[in-house]
């Protein structure tokens, strides 16, 4: 589609060279997700391809965005009497997500079954997962509200939410190895058992202090506080490992850090829109601010995927941060900077939402662009199984289980694990 090639030649050659290496040590995923998945996925019919689970599962969760969209467009539902959320619909944003999360879990399984494992299933199901990222921290902030969780607060939780998302897969960049953070199986289990007791108690029972703090409180300091203790030390140690054991691909520090670069532009540029908006753009239209940086963000996290599968340089930048900043610079300086009069409301806001769809437009182009041509060069289907004899030669496989039983990996076992 308009002749736009994303994938190169060294892309493509290291696709076929590309194993997937993963630890994955999470006591909740070893001893209970897997043997469950594991007794589960042999109910799934064999002609069912690993990737039509993977997109069935983050179509739900862009189904649960829409429907608590539907009914708390601005964040407004939590300080209202009565909160016009239906409680079946937090019963079925539960189940949705818990669903999506188990599909997620079996689609690697399955394409082992079906013996159709390859780099389009990881570079798939790491595409759509970076896509959740942005959707799945939206439906807790219906719980909240913009009284007690003001949208610039939103805002640095989705920053949080996409560095703890993106490390690992610097981690990978730079190690060559996915260690699989602990918190995904516990935050997956924890918001779907919230949003199905939201709906059968009451959403009024996230606005009841305990001990005489706000549960938006506590779930703001566990984001950021679960962050630095589980995840950030031990990526920082897998990776001062790989260089002292020279086991990893002993990048120099300048290519390191290279895939720090964009994230971090997204989060200043973007920071600075919010806080020097001359209409508080954050408070008028939360919803699209978000959804406007986690699909730049999901953008930037995909090229990062196929950087670090196909061992190749990562981007220095993105060009949706173009766009992105002229935004900004239109929006915020000519005012402090030139004494212009603030920007009319509805023109700030028209160029939002206008941005909003262009990155979205040229996000998805990127990612059915990259599939395409990953399809057309392996010969298979994205959706459909097909003769898996071209994949199989280009990706070995190891074994994920020990005799049929659930993963053993630990730290110092490196074992492929399905995603």
């Amino acid at each position: 589609m308009l002749g736009i090639k994303y994938l190169n030649e060294a892309h493509l050659k290291g696709f076929e060279k590309y194993k997937y290496s993963c630890v994955d040590n999470s006591i909740l995923s070893v001893h209970v997700m897997h043997p469950f998945w594991n007794w589960l996925v042999q109910f799934c019919p064999r002609w069912v391809a690993p990737n039509l689970l993977t997109f069935t599962g983050f179509m739900l969760t862009v189904v649960n965005f829409f429907l608590i969209g539907y009914y708390d467009y601005g964040f407004m539902a939590a300080s209202q009497t009565p909160n016009p959320i239906p409680g079946w619909v937090w019963i079925v944003a539960g189940i949705n997500l818990f669903v999506a999360y188990t599909l997620d879990g079996i689609d690697g399984k399955q394409a082992r079954r079906t013996g159709t494992s390859g780099p389009l299933g990881e570079l798939f199901d790491h595409g759509v997962d970076s896509y959740s990222t942005l959707l799945i921290p939206v439906y807790v902030f219906s719980l909240f509200g913009m009284v007690d969780l003001p949208p610039i607060r939103m805002h640095f939780v989705m920053l949080n939410a996409y560095l703890n998302f993106y490390l690992p897969h610097v981690e990978k960049y730079i190690t060559g190895v996915m260690f699989l953070p602990w918190g995904y199986d516990f935050l997956m289990w924890g918001v779907s058992l919230t949003m199905a007791a939201t709906g059968i108690f009451g959403p009024e029972i996230w606005q009841v202090p305990i001990f005489g703090v706000k549960p938006c409180v506590m779930f703001e300091v566990a984001l950021y506080v679960s962050g630095l203790l589980t995840s950030h030390p031990i990526i920082a140690y897998n990776i001062y490992k790989s260089y002292r054991d020279k086991t990893g691909k002993m990048r120099p520090f300048r290519e390191a850090v290279r895939p720090l670069v964009p994230l971090f532009s997204l989060a200043i540029v973007s920071t600075i829109w919010a806080f020097f908006s001359p209409n508080s753009i954050v408070n008028l239209e939360p919803r699209m601010f978000i959804v406007l940086s986690g699909t730049v963000f999901s953008n930037i996290n995909c090229r990062l995927i196929v950087a670090q599968m196909t061992d190749t340089r990562a981007d220095l930048w993105n060009g949706l941060l173009n766009l992105l900043t002229a935004a900004a610079i239109v929006c915020v300086f000519p005012y402090p900077l030139l004494g212009i009069a603030p920007l009319w409301v509805e023109y700030e806001r028209n160029v939002l939402y206008a941005l909003v769809l262009v990155v979205t437009v040229a996000h998805l182009h990127y990612g059915q662009g990259v599939v395409r041509e990953m399809c057309s060069h392996f010969r298979i289907r994205c959706f459909k199984i097909t003769t898996p004899a071209a994949l199989v030669a280009s990706a070995e496989t190891v074994p994920t289980t020990n005799g049929g039983g659930p993963p053993t990996a630990t730290h110092d076992e490196m074992i492929e694990i399905e995603l």
